[in-house]
């Protein structure tokens, strides 16, 4: 649109000659600053509003219960009529127009049927009919009145302006239908132009000529409306009269509100009165403030300009890097935005990929960037609608670690709605080339940053990542390398003052790693490198060299230098662990069994450890002669391994050698087992088999407690001894064992042992049991040797630990005959 004062605006009437704005408006004025950057917006209204919810309440206190119940058909009514004329003329559905009526009366602080009566035009009290409406497209012409009271609801804008889709048709109505009844003689629409000027897009009650005349105003004019606009709240007719050039002179009464809609200054309403200043009372002021908010709803939800699946294609087609983002709303007013896209010409200053910004929030992206100067002009196009072009801004982009000062020329443009950001690096930085841009991002990845100091001059030149590694703000002075032991931990200041000997004075290029302090009290461990450049004579003339944040690899060396530490002591720690437990085993368990030669009987014992020494386990046997001359034989599995296992091998053990004694059967040795088992601490289980073997008779006793069967090896063949019933040790509290006996022959052996000898993953243990006895056959009068034997057939894969006990009733002793017989 041209800023010329005589170019035609579509949306007002044709302009031509010359006006009051020539009379009253300075030539300069059309070069003055916008007045809409100016404030933030007050808030307007609020004693009338609380005396309207005080009103309220008393007259609700005193309705009668039938009068409030049709009280309440009425509201329902009030605001279903005020949200269709909402949902009509805002051409949305219904629930966004009832969400816009909630949301308009909680701004004005009154409840959404006081607002949806002054919306329709009728009393929100009960048995009180408002006044009637026009037919549809008749609206009568204003009566003359006087400014009315309180009392006096005139029929509201809202009604005309959702009747009438023109705006000018439905500032017409307006100002016959709701002005006229408030005294009023004029309504003017203005719009906002996109330089800061303002059009008058519709009025009614102007002559044509003085509209003419009034059809635009320059940026920086002190208008009424533009200062609306730049303080964002409502000049009342009892406030000051306005000092600038207005329409029909300072004298003249007004009303003038911004058209704020979505945080967004689209223009401005002024409505004039011939006479003194109107008392408006808190619902004229509603309504007046209804109507501003529907004009800018108007002038605000524009055709798009560009739709919006054309918009990536112009962002593509830019040369130059550039987002667009999408305004982020809170209470009205934009407080951040949504990065939507980029396009293919930007490139992240932190180095990120484009993929991973789209979506994100604007100040989460570049939070030092949006403080040190990128959100405020952001929000200022969005609240005014002004384009902005060239403009310069020092920035700074940190994340990551790193700190990247970068001068940037950005360009922002309203575009439907949303914005268009371009920036592009300043002239003094644009000329680097893509081998010094690409140099730039991999010292950033590197975590490391070039310097070079003169002494002679002083001059010192850093790289950007410096100041953060030294914890300085953003264009602080360079810390020389005469002053650096001052930066660093005490016990490090020798190493920097070495350094700087070896370069300054030897003239030999040295490195040296030390503590930086930053003045948050944090460390950086830091390696520098520098080397002397000597000019043409020898002397030194500069000294250049780099800072390498080796923090993160100092405190990876540390954690693994900790972990190797509590490794080599854990393995230690285990060892030894190991180293005890069977050590413990060996010395409870007798390499060979007690002589049993007087009681007609010979055993044979076997034990092997696990193949891993780390897998000693708890497997324990034991051959006893108890004072009666029967013979006590037990096997046993601790669960688990190593010391714990050991050390409840040894209670479960020597209780049950020394219970024996008492004369008590197997199952009730087994359940005195149990106990100790249950006292024991760390939840000890385990598995065991207990016989009592008679050598007059041959009499065998025996239970168990979830370990496999005795092998009874006779003349006849290998026969698996039944299975009485038995839970593991320590499994549950008052646990019975049941006992079974049996007669052993001349010549017969029993055989004993732990799932060691037979466990194998793929296959059930009783097989593995029945292809061992075969494989190995009749013992032959060497026990040894046929334990051996078995240990070396054993089909077992479980690298467990096993254990083997044998006993056979010589010839020469007593012998008898029976089968097995539960007791």
């Amino acid at each position: 649109m041209s800023d010329d004062p005589r170019a035609p605006d579509p949306r007002a009437p044709a302009t031509s000659g010359a006006g009051p704005l020539d009379r009253d408006v300075p030539a300069s004025a059309a070069d003055a600053a916008d007045a809409g950057d100016a404030g933030d917006a007050g808030d307007a209204g609020e004693a009338g509003d609380d005396v309207a919810r005080q009103l309220a309440g008393a007259v609700r206190r005193l309705q009668h219960t039938a009068e409030r119940m049709r009280a309440e058909e009425g509201t329902r009514a009030l605001v279903d009529l005020a949200t269709g004329m909402l949902a009509e003329r805002l051409t949305v559905p219904p629930a966004e127009a009832a969400a816009r009526l909630a949301r308009l009366a909680q701004e004005a602080g009154v409840p959404v049927v006081t607002l949806a009566a002054d919306l329709v035009g009728r009393s929100a009290e009960p048995g009180r009919p408002g006044p009637a409406g026009p037919r549809s497209g008749d609206f009568p012409p204003p009566e003359p009145s006087t400014p009315p009271g309180e009392a006096d609801v005139p029929a509201p804008p809202v009604r005309a302006l959702a009747a009438v889709p023109d705006l000018a048709a439905a500032v017409e109505a307006v100002l016959r239908q709701a002005a006229a009844p408030l005294g009023a003689h004029a309504v003017l629409v203005w719009q906002r132009l996109p330089a800061g000027a303002l059009a008058l897009a519709a009025q009614a009650g102007l002559p044509a000529d003085e509209a003419e005349a009034w059809s635009r105003l320059p940026p920086g004019v002190p208008s009424p409306a533009h200062q609306a606009l730049a303080t964002g709240a409502p000049h009342w007719p009892d406030d000051a009269a306005p000092a600038g050039p207005c329409v029909g002179g300072a004298a003249t009464p007004r009303a003038v509100l911004p058209l704020l809609d979505a945080g967004r200054r689209h223009g401005a309403l002024e409505v004039l009165w011939p006479g003194p200043p109107p008392a408006l009372g808190p619902a004229q002021r509603r309504q007046l403030l209804a109507l501003a908010d529907l004009c800018a709803t108007v002038l605000g939800h524009p055709e798009p300009a560009v739709a919006p699946d054309r918009q990536a294609e112009l962002l593509e087609g830019l040369l130059t890097p550039a987002l667009l983002l999408d305004p982020v709303l809170r209470d009205g007013r934009a407080v951040d935005f949504t990065i939507l896209r980029t396009n293919r010409a930007f490139q992240d200053p932190l180095g990120r990929p484009r993929s991973g910004l789209d979506g994100t929030s604007l100040l989460e992206a570049y939070p030092v960037a949006c403080a040190t100067g990128l959100l405020e002009p952001l929000l200022r196009t969005h609240e005014t609608g002004r384009t902005r072009t060239g403009e310069r801004l020092h920035l700074v982009f940190q994340g990551g670690g790193i700190t990247q000062p970068t001068t940037l020329r950005i360009s922002v443009a309203p575009l439907d709605g949303r914005l268009l950001l371009t920036w592009q690096r300043d002239a003094d930085e644009a000329g680097e080339s893509e081998q010094t841009a690409l140099l730039r991002q991999a010292q950033r990845l590197a975590r490391v940053a070039g310097f070079e100091e003169r002494p002679a001059t002083g001059r010192i030149l850093w790289n950007a990542g410096l100041p953060e590694l030294f914890g300085l703000p953003p264009g602080a002075p360079a810390v020389p390398l005469a002053r650096l032991d001052r930066y660093v931990h005490p016990d490090d200041e020798p190493a920097v003052r070495r350094l700087l000997d070896t370069v300054q004075h030897r003239l030999r290029t040295a490195s040296a790693v030390f503590r930086l302090v930053r003045a948050d009290g944090t460390q950086r461990y830091t390696r520098v490198v520098a080397e002397p450049v000597l000019d043409a004579d020898g002397e030194l003339s500069a000294v250049r060299g780099a800072y390498h944040d080796v923090s993160a690899q100092h405190w990876t060396e540390v954690a693994l230098g900790a972990t190797r530490a509590r490794l080599a002591d854990s393995e230690q720690e285990s060892a030894e662990r190991e180293q005890l437990a069977l050590r413990l085993q060996q010395a409870i368990l007798p390499a060979a069994p007690p002589p049993l030669g007087a009681t007609g009987l010979h055993a044979a014992v076997r034990y092997r450890p696990a193949a891993k020494r780390e897998r000693v386990g708890g497997d324990w046997y034991d051959v006893l002669v108890l004072p009666d001359g029967q013979v006590l034989l037990a096997v046993g599995d601790v669960a688990g391994h190593g010391v714990g296992a050991a050390t409840g091998m040894v209670a479960l053990r020597h209780a049950l050698r020394g219970l024996a004694v008492t004369g008590a059967g197997p199952g009730r040795l087994l359940e005195w087992a149990n106990t100790v088992a249950l006292r024991e601490p760390g939840q000890l289980t385990a598995t065991a088999v207990c016989a009592l073997l008679g050598p007059g008779d041959g009499t065998l006793r025996w239970a168990r407690a979830g370990h496999l069967p005795p092998i009874r090896l006779a003349a006849a063949g290998a026969e698996v001894l039944p299975l009485p019933h038995g839970v593991l040790l320590g499994a549950m509290a008052d646990a019975d064992y049941e006992e079974y006996t049996a007669r052993l022959e001349p010549g017969d052996v029993l055989l004993l042992y732990t799932d060691g000898l037979v466990e194998r993953r793929d296959r059930p243990v009783e097989e593995s049991v029945d292809h061992l006895i075969r494989a190995a056959g009749r013992p032959g009068p060497d026990l040894e040797r046929y334990l051996d034997l078995l240990l070396e057939l054993s089909p077992a894969d479980t690298d467990d630990d096993t254990c083997l006990v044998a006993v056979r009733v010589e010839r020469d002793g007593r012998a008898g005959g029976g089968s097995d017989v539960p007791r």
